[in-house]
């Protein structure tokens, strides 16, 4: 395949999951937002930090409208982003991944790396809606989540590499291998510093429509990716024959 389609199909794959996924969030977890700012709110009224009023409410009003204008399109470049990632990956390992058709390789790959970057880290880190936990340590519970990304991603890409040298009858070996690479980075990696305080449904509530929606936007993005490509191999191979 050309590289100027490669590139095309792999942007095209990633902004249009990720518009569905910033439009997913938009009707899911934007309930969930309001109700954890609204709680955030009370307490600044409560404390006297802040004092409800109309210019109070026009002015968080106004700055709720940017955020949620903006969600489709932070979807879409959320999408570019990893998308890009999850096309180089899929470049460099479809031949080797089970499956005839283009989409199921898609697919295949898409849940390993849903299943290593995403769903794992998620475990050991849920997310949060942006009002709980203490604004002091932001930056250090980036850098926890970020670095078990890079620990789960590295350490699956280091055991499929020995995945692909072992033989058929020991290959089991490289799964186990993770599963214990992982298991002792889940133990030994720090808890999350901040104790929860907003009301549990809220919580669970908002993780659940998060988790949601980043599936989905795998999913999707798997679709796309393998039917573009199998479309145009089918073309080149035609093209091929014809000449």
């Amino acid at each position: 395949m050309k590289a100027h389609l490669f590139v095309l199909i792999v942007l095209v794959s990633g902004f249009s999951a990720g518009t569905v996924y910033g439009f997913i969030n938009f009707i899911t977890t934007e309930p969930f937002l309001d109700s954890a700012i609204e709680l955030e709110n009370r307490a600044m009224f409560e404390s006297g930090e802040e004092k409800d009023g109309p210019e109070f409410r026009a002015e968080y009003d106004a700055y709720r409208y940017w955020q949620k204008s903006g969600m489709v399109l932070a979807g879409g470049i959320y999408g570019l982003a990893i998308g890009s990632l999850f096309g180089i990956v899929f470049a460099y390992s479809r031949n080797t991944l089970p499956g005839k058709h283009h989409v199921q390789k898609t697919l295949f790959l898409a849940a390993l790396m849903w299943f290593t970057v995403f769903m794992i880290p998620f475990l050991k880190y849920p997310a949060n809606p942006p009002t709980v936990g203490d604004p002091n340590t932001i930056v250090y519970r980036a850098i926890l989540y970020l670095s078990f990304i890079a620990i789960s991603g590295l350490g699956a890409l280091a055991f499929y590499r020995l995945y692909k040298k072992l033989s058929k009858s020991k290959k089991i070996l490289a799964f186990a291998g993770y599963a214990l690479f992982i298991s002792i980075a889940f133990v030994l990696m720090p808890q999350n510093p901040d104790k929860v305080l907003a009301p549990m449904d809220l919580v669970n509530g908002f993780r659940t429509m998060s988790a949601t929606g980043v599936t989905i936007y795998w999913i999707v993005n798997a679709v796309i990716l393998g039917a573009l490509w199998q479309k145009l191999q089918a073309r080149h191979k035609m093209q091929k024959e014809l000449q």
